[in-house]
């Protein structure tokens, strides 16, 4: 695969990047080469976002719809006081090409349903899902699994968050992990922002050493963090033969 070339300004930039055993130049190219697709960039899904547009990835697809309540800014750090109102997807492109403004985004006003979930994985190298509702959840997880895109899986609930990777045929999928809907699972849900940002901060690692190929990614194993007294646990992960998403699947 042909990488695209550095700048002698991303090079300045990027420098101290660059430095981590693994990566270098030709590690720093393949984030610039690369597409990302982030499903809701809200508390979880704009810290992603706004990491990987500080690490160099070069397109990130963002879909995530409605327009701004007071009740996100304690958590949605891609958003200001004074945008409340109006659409959320504005902002979040306005600041992450403040941070980045060589980043190529697509900027998708609207959550995933099962309509756009494959027109919108069909964009990207790795799916990112930080979506709260299950039903979208779900959507891209078939979608990704039909097109054999990596996805990170990441969640958080209260004081609680966990992130997986899952690959396409090798590891479990998301409907592995959860075969229905939570029966009591509600739209609102306790969130404090850092929580969020924890786990956000992780999915981000997550997709980088799956872009550039450094260190070994959460692949059949689900990191389940319990911020409220910092335990950290590895959950392996297995895949259900008769997973309607990924059980036929070889």
């Amino acid at each position: 695969m042909h990488l695209p070339t550095l700048t002698e300004e991303e090079r300045a930039i990027y420098q101290w990047q660059m430095w981590v055993p693994g990566l270098g130049e030709d590690g720093q190219s393949k984030l610039k080469g690369a597409s990302v697709l982030i499903s809701r960039c809200g508390g979880l899904g704009g810290v992603v976002a706004y990491e990987l547009a500080a690490a160099g990835v070069g397109r990130l697809v963002i879909a995530h719809g409605g327009n701004l309540k007071p009740d996100d800014l304690n958590r949605q750090l891609l958003q200001t006081q004074d945008h409340i109102g109006k659409p959320r997807i504005e902002s979040i492109a306005r600041r992450l090409r403040e941070l980045n403004p060589r980043l190529d985004i697509v900027a998708v006003g609207e959550n995933v349903t099962e309509e756009n979930a494959g027109r919108l994985v069909a964009q990207a190298d790795i799916v990112v899902d930080a979506a709260p509702l299950f039903e979208e959840r779900f959507a891209l997880n078939r979608a990704a699994v039909v097109q054999g895109k990596p996805m990170v899986e990441c969640a958080m609930y209260s004081m609680e968050a966990h992130v997986t990777t899952i690959l396409p045929g090798r590891t479990a999928c998301l409907q592995c992990l959860v075969p229905e809907k939570p029966a009591d699972w509600k739209r609102q849900f306790p969130v404090i922002g850092a929580v969020s940002g924890a786990a956000g901060c992780v999915g981000a690692v997550e997709v980088i050493k799956l872009l550039t190929g450094i260190g070994e990614p959460l692949a059949g194993t689900m990191l389940a963090m319990d911020l409220r007294t910092m335990a950290f646990r590895r959950v392996r992960t297995a895949r259900r033969p008769d997973c309607p998403v990924c059980g036929v699947v070889r």
